[in-house]
């Protein structure tokens, strides 16, 4: 009886925290994310430009009724398309329970998760889309006002204090689905892309079968000495995505692989390993095991704070169309940071908790997995820990990229060292004094910048400056 009422007791402090955190990024929404006019944006390694002809009207909205051909010489339309079709995923609550817990929802210790899903699935568009897909409905999405939003989180609070703990859940596991408008209703031919684009997604639900959803995530975490509930930082992260990929039982992902850099050094010889070929000089006849390679690489950029050196190095490497974003934040606060404007980072945030959608049906909604408002944040705020992470679809491609990478890194005579490096060979030619289950807990660096008292990011809608 007692475990029954701690058990009800864990669910019911699962989901008022679910609730709070829902009405507490509303609380804080900014209506708009101003973007200059005047300066390129840079979303995962495309370039946009939004200067106006219209010089008596610098402050036009960017929102797709005024950005007429006329008012706007630049690329408003096609960024917004670009940044809604990325996928983004969020905190989620009311689904299965987690093994070995209590939680039917990640809201308030999941983000960095969610981040680096987002990180992830972007590689996985790439593989199987390319970078210049972008879904046939981004537009459509409706962009949910401050007051909309900040109701909607008021009603859940309210439903979680009225509604009985045992058995909360529906009996049809897709009942309770996200509230966010639908596109235009199925029954035409569909759009070449869209089935791998659904596949993708799904591969991410929140249910346990799903091979890189959160259920997943925290079973591969426990070798990490992580469980639910746990903070994850970036390098731990960086690791479960790798295992999660590793023992995916998809046949389509056996076609990509995850290699994560060991003290912020990529060694060739073991991504050109993971990439199942032989080097490009061997002179092997016949068929080769192509595979492709997600490259994470945990690294620090700075102290107790970022290094504004460290800032142009940031923009270069989100100048790379095969970058796959960042997963940072602010302290105690994931983010996945995809572009950036002068001084600024644009990111997806996965703070705001949705509705469990249920992945296993045929025609599941895709609205609630795409967001139509970029954020932006200065780079000053940025917490130095971090994971980047790249996309090398063969041993071709991989030896372009760290050929590029090379000249990013170049330190300034300020900066004196480059956020990692490149090395010949592989990590077990260099005797690393580092055994492997160094993997099994965060970098002791890690924690030192992650403070108490970190506040809600501002969620913002776009709009132009």
């Amino acid at each position: 009886m007692d475990n029954k009422e701690a058990d009800e007791g864990d669910k019911l402090k699962s989901r008022l925290m679910s609730a709070w955190h829902n009405v507490r990024y509303s609380w804080v929404l900014k209506s708009k994310t101003h973007f200059s006019r005047n300066s390129p944006v840079f979303l995962l390694g495309k370039c946009y430009h939004f200067k106006s002809d219209d010089t008596e009207d610098p402050l036009a909205s960017c929102s797709a009724v005024e950005t007429e051909s006329n008012h706007v010489s630049g690329n408003v339309e096609a960024f917004r398309r670009d940044f809604a079709s990325r996928i983004w995923l969020t905190y989620r609550e009311d689904f299965p329970v987690l093994q070995g817990s209590s939680f039917t929802s990640d809201c308030g210790w999941g983000c960095t998760l969610r981040a680096g899903q987002m990180m992830l699935a972007q590689a996985l568009i790439l593989h199987f889309l390319g970078r210049d897909w972008t879904w046939a409905e981004a537009l459509r999405l409706q962009t949910l006002d401050t007051e909309t939003w900040t109701s909607n989180a008021a009603r859940k609070l309210v439903a979680s204090l009225e509604s009985p703990v045992p058995g909360e859940r529906n009996s049809h596991p897709g009942a309770r689905l996200a509230t966010w408008p639908r596109g235009k209703p199925g029954g035409s031919i569909v759009p070449p892309g869209e089935a791998h684009h659904r596949r993708v997604v799904s591969w991410f639900g929140d249910i346990p079968s799903a091979q890189l959803g959160v259920h997943k995530l925290v079973e591969h975490g426990r070798s990490s000495g992580k469980q639910a509930g746990d903070w994850y930082g970036p390098a731990v992260v960086a690791h479960i995505l790798r295992k999660a990929v590793e023992e995916a039982t998809d046949p389509e992902l056996r076609g990509i692989t995850v290699y994560v850099a060991q003290d912020c050094t990529v060694y060739s010889g073991d991504v050109i390993d993971s990439h199942g070929e032989q080097p490009l000089s061997s002179t092997t006849a016949g068929h080769r095991d192509r595979r492709a390679v997600v490259i994470l690489i945990p690294i620090r950029l700075g102290g107790e704070k970022t290094n504004a050196e460290y800032f142009d190095f940031v923009k270069g490497i989100l100048s790379l169309e095969y970058c796959l974003g960042i997963v940072g934040g602010k302290p105690k606060q994931a983010y996945y940071f995809v572009g950036f404007q002068d001084d600024s980072l644009i990111y997806m945030d996965p703070h705001y908790c949705q509705s469990f959608v249920d992945v296993s049906i045929s025609d599941f909604p895709l609205e609630t997995f795409h967001c139509p408002s970029p954020k932006k944040m200065p780079f000053n705020k940025m917490d130095p820990s971090c994971t980047i992470g790249f996309y090398s679809q063969s041993v071709k491609d991989y030896e372009q990229i760290s050929e590029e990478l090379s000249k990013v890194l170049r330190p300034s005579a300020k900066e004196k060292y480059p956020a990692f490096t490149f090395m010949k060979g592989h990590g077990r030619d260099y005797d690393l004094s580092a055994p492997p289950a160094q993997e099994r807990k965060e970098w002791p660096f890690l924690g030192e910048s992650r403070r108490v008292g970190a506040t809600a990011g501002d969620f913002v809608l776009l709009s132009m400056a």
